[in-house]
């Protein structure tokens, strides 16, 4: 099977698109450029929290994006792990998992 190649950025807006046509609440809070390099402002226990949160009815999906190659960090990990034992959706959806997305969406 050939690599997809899109970014992050692209896929993100994708799965974006996507949802809102679905009837999806979308959330996904953006880096910015600081002196210190890229930051997310966050406070707690923030770091590493999923790419975006989807809402439709009684659903939610929580999901990080990665780059097929793209690796998942250990504070990434750690609310994988913390957010599959509530009962909702938690995902790492990567642009070759493209049906997979959409039947979630449906």
């Amino acid at each position: 099977m050939a690599e997809i190649k899109v970014s992050e950025t692209e896929f993100l807006g994708q799965i974006i698109q996507l949802a809102r046509l679905c009837g999806w609440r979308c959330a996904h809070f953006r880096p910015a450029k600081t002196e210190k390099g890229w930051r997310t402002a966050v406070q707690a226990d923030g770091a590493g929290f999923p790419d975006l949160v989807l809402v439709r009815h009684s659903r939610v999906i929580f999901a990080e994006l990665k780059s097929e190659k793209g690796k998942v960090s250990p504070e990434q990990k750690e609310w994988i792990e913390a957010l599959k034992i509530t009962g909702n959706m938690m995902e790492i959806w990567r642009p070759s998992d493209w049906d997979r997305i959409e039947e979630a969406l449906k």
